[in-house]
C-alpha cells in the first residue's frame, strides 16, 4: 500500500465515489485509478467499496474503518508539511480561511490586516459557504480554519473556540410603523420578516426566540447575505432581522436600525479547526487576533 492509493480512498469519499473526479484530482487517467483500488483490496485480502457492475456505490465496513486511518495518515502528512514550512520560514506560505460573506465583509477586515502587516509574505484564501460546507471545507483539508456562528459546535472532531459575542437588530425604513413605539416580538410578528437562511449567522436563534414566545415567524424572503437582506428591506418586502455588526450608518442611514438585545438572545462567533492540526506560526498569530474580540458585544 501507499499514499496514492490512501489519497485515492480519501478522494473517493470526498467526491461521492466518482472515479472520474478523483483521477482528475491526482491527475491520473481512470483504468489507473481501478488498478490501485484493486491492487489495494488485494493486498487487505477484503473489499474496500460496495459495487454495482463498475460502479462504486459506497465504502464496506471494512473501508469505513480503513478511511478513518486514511484520515490521520492524511491530516499527520498535512501537518508534517507545514511544521517543515515553518522550519524553513513561517514568513511565506498560505492561510486558507473557511467562512460566511457575514463574517467576511464585518468580522475579518481587521483581523487580516493586521495579519497582513506581520506576515505580508504569507497568500491569504478566502472561501465563502454555508456553514455545513465550511466544515466540509476543514475535513478534506481545503480549509485550515472555519469562522461562523452555527454548526460548528455539533462536530467532536473540530476543536471549537467562542470568538466574539454579537446580537441581532431590525432594520426599517424611517417610516415603517416599527420605527416608533415599543418594540416587541409580537409587533415584529405581524410584520413579514427577511432574515437569514437557514444555518446561517444565528438563524436558528432568531426562530428559537419567536418559538418560545409562541409566535410563528412569517419570513417572507431568507438569504445568506445581509446585503441583499437590506436591498429588500429598502424595497418594502418587510422588516430586516440581521446581525448588529452589518448595519453600517455611513452606506444605511435610510434604514432605521432597532436593538433586539432584549428580545433575541447573542449569538457567538466561533472558530474551528481539526484536533491534532498542526498550527503553524502565522495561524497560531492569526487565531490570537481573532480571540481578541472573546467576551466582546458587538
Amino acid at each position: 500500500m501507499n499514499f496514492t492509493q490512501f489519497e485515492l480512498l480519501r478522494l473517493l469519499q470526498e467526491t461521492g465515489f466518482n472515479q472520474s473526479k478523483a483521477a482528475t484530482r491526482l491527475h491520473l487517467v481512470q483504468s489507473a485509478v481501478s488498478r490501485q483500488l484493486q491492487l489495494l483490496e488485494e493486498e487487505l485480502g477484503s473489499p474496500l467499496f460496495e459495487r454495482q457492475g463498475k460502479k462504486l456505490l459506497g465504502l464496506t465496513p471494512l473501508g469505513e474503518r480503513v478511511l478513518v486511518q486514511v484520515e490521520r495518515i492524511s491530516l499527520a502528512k498535512q501537518n508534517i508539511q507545514a511544521i517543515a514550512a515553518d522550519a524553513r520560514d513561517s514568513g511565506n506560505g498560505s492561510l486558507r480561511i473557511a467562512t460566511t460573506h457575514t463574517q467576511a465583509k464585518y468580522l475579518l477586515p481587521e483581523p487580516i490586516q493586521k495579519f497582513r502587516e506581520k506576515y505580508p509574505g504569507v497568500s491569504i484564501y478566502m472561501i465563502q459557504s454555508s456553514p455545513d460546507d465550511i466544515i466540509q471545507l476543514l475535513h478534506h483539508h481545503r480549509a485550515d480554519i472555519a469562522i461562523c456562528t452555527e454548526r460548528l459546535s455539533e462536530d467532536s472532531k473540530l476543536i471549537v473556540r467562542p470568538c466574539y459575542e454579537w446580537r441581532h437588530i431590525a432594520i426599517v425604513p424611517h417610516r415603517h410603523p416599527l420605527a416608533k413605539g415599543v418594540l416587541s416580538l409580537e409587533r415584529l410578528a405581524s410584520f413579514p420578516v427577511l432574515t437569514y437562511s437557514p444555518g446561517f449567522t444565528g438563524r436558528s436563534t432568531i426562530g428559537k426566540a419567536f418559538g418560545n414566545a409562541g409566535l410563528t415567524l412569517d419570513v417572507a424572503l431568507s438569504a445568506a447575505d445581509s446585503d441583499v437582506i437590506k436591498t429588500y428591506v429598502r424595497l418594502g418586502l418587510g422588516v430586516g432581522v440581521i446581525a448588529g455588526t452589518a448595519y453600517e450608518p455611513g452606506n444605511d442611514g435610510d434604514l432605521v436600525a432597532l436593538d433586539l438585545a432584549q428580545l433575541i438572545p447573542g449569538s457567538q462567533t466561533k472558530i474551528a479547526y481539526l484536533k491534532h492540526l498542526y498550527l503553524p506560526a502565522c495561524l497560531e498569530y492569526f487565531i490570537r487576533e481573532l480571540l481578541k474580540g472573546e467576551g466582546k458585544d458587538s
